[in-house]
């Protein structure tokens, strides 16, 4: 038996609409339960939704039971594959979930905008989906994705043995690098991974707190340790400089290092008094920083998002939440990914839609134009390649998606 979460979609005979509604309702509550105990997950400890090595997902109090009294070995009860409770990690997008679904629960299906009328407008003629990477079982609740500037190759982070692929232009996976576990260049947990102009990859690791790079061959350069509370978010600069969020810290960082000697220069605090700001992006032509911060529900509401962009010289020109993005769209916006196109305009992800919706310039900002509006499910990462492909991480099916026009 396999989690009705991840059942396989295959063909069959039409249903009647109680029958789809019924399915969708089944397909709501296993995704938010454990498929062992049947008691939904929580942020709480026991019911902590965890990632087994061969993908399937527990809560952590099954996980203890599974494991015995002396917590060695268990056998996932689904694949049968041995691990070590040590080998388990949060699942983010599950984590994530529950944060916007917020205290007072709700359906699954209002949380991503399924329910009614479609929210958002067809995709504009002649962007396509070209290219789809990866799929369950290469990558395991990837967590962001980042183009390199010159030679158009991405690579991704997740929740995998070697937490980071790099994929050519053609769709091949070149290499996988930064081995799980606790060595100093070891990779804990991925948060966000971009690349620098001289081709360096760079990881935010929230499992040490610490921002880690490496060359393309997976040789670790440097880590940083700057007493960061929980880097997060991150973007180079055209100068191989990074700007990096840490959430919890509340903060914007720009980080300059001589990447080819492994040696920092400076990690300033560029910004203050955000609120959990994750997700960031810089504008390679202006300089411009755009950052998401995510905001805590009050009361019995859902947590919202805000977006946020700088100048070059970090003040602020524009910002919108949630509620005010409301106002203006004919959807609520919960945006998990942000950046920049070439001609300068905000580009977000948004997860209550399964969109990509592009915001505008930040003199205009916002308007509201839907570039992508079908067949994203849980889309957590956004960049453009080289030759200004759309690249979309979508953790809904553990996949990186390439538009094109």
């Amino acid at each position: 038996a396999r989690p009705a979460g991840i059942r396989g979609r295959c063909g069959g005979s039409a249903r009647s609409p109680q029958a789809g509604m019924a399915a969708e309702d089944e397909a709501e509550l296993s995704l938010l339960e454990c498929r062992v105990c049947f008691e939904p997950y929580g942020s709480d400890r026991q019911r902590r939704p965890l990632n087994l090595p061969c993908g399937h997902v527990l809560c952590r109090g099954c996980v203890g039971a599974l494991a015995g009294a002396e917590l060695q070995r268990l056998e996932c009860p689904f694949c049968r594959r041995l691990c070590g409770p040590a080998e388990t990690s949060d699942c983010r997008p599950l984590l994530q979930l529950l944060e916007l679904l917020g205290p007072a629960g709700g359906g699954l299906s209002s949380a991503l905008g399924r329910s009614g009328a479609g929210a958002v407008a067809a995709a504009p003629a002649g962007l396509g989906l070209r290219l789809c990477l990866g799929g369950w079982g290469s990558l395991v609740n990837p967590t962001g994705v980042a183009a390199c500037p010159g030679s158009g190759r991405l690579a991704v982070a997740h929740d995998g043995k070697k937490r980071i692929h790099v994929f050519g232009p053609s769709g091949f996976c070149l290499r996988r690098f930064g081995e799980r576990g606790d060595a100093s260049n070891d990779i804990k947990y991925p948060l966000d991974v971009t690349v620098t102009s001289d081709g360096h990859v760079v990881v935010t690791d929230g499992g040490d707190c610490s921002v880690k790079a490496f060359d393309f061959d997976g040789r670790g350069v440097l880590a940083v340790r700057e007493g960061f509370c929980l880097p997060w978010g991150l973007d180079a600069t055209p100068k191989s400089e990074v700007i990096l969020t840490d959430s919890e810290a509340g903060a914007l960082y720009r980080l300059a290092a001589d990447f080819e000697r492994g040696e920092l220069k400076k990690c300033k605090m560029i910004r203050s008094r955000l609120v959990s700001p994750r997700a960031v992006a810089v504008c390679q032509s202006s300089g411009a920083v755009v950052v998401v911060e995510h905001l805590k529900a009050r009361g019995s509401s859902k947590g919202s998002t805000r977006v946020k962009i700088f100048s070059a010289e970090m003040d602020l020109i524009g910002q919108m939440d949630s509620f005010g993005l409301n106002l203006v769209f004919p959807s609520r916006i919960y945006a998990t990914a942000v950046t920049f196109d070439k001609e300068g305009r905000v580009i977000v992800t948004d997860i209550c839609s399964q969109a990509v919706i592009c915001l505008g310039k930040p003199e205009e900002f916002p308007i509201f134009n839907p570039l992508i509006s079908h067949g994203l499910f849980y889309p957590v990462g956004l960049t453009y390649t080289v030759n200004n492909s759309l690249v979309v991480l979508d953790s809904g099916d553990h996949s990186v998606k390439v538009y094109s026009s």
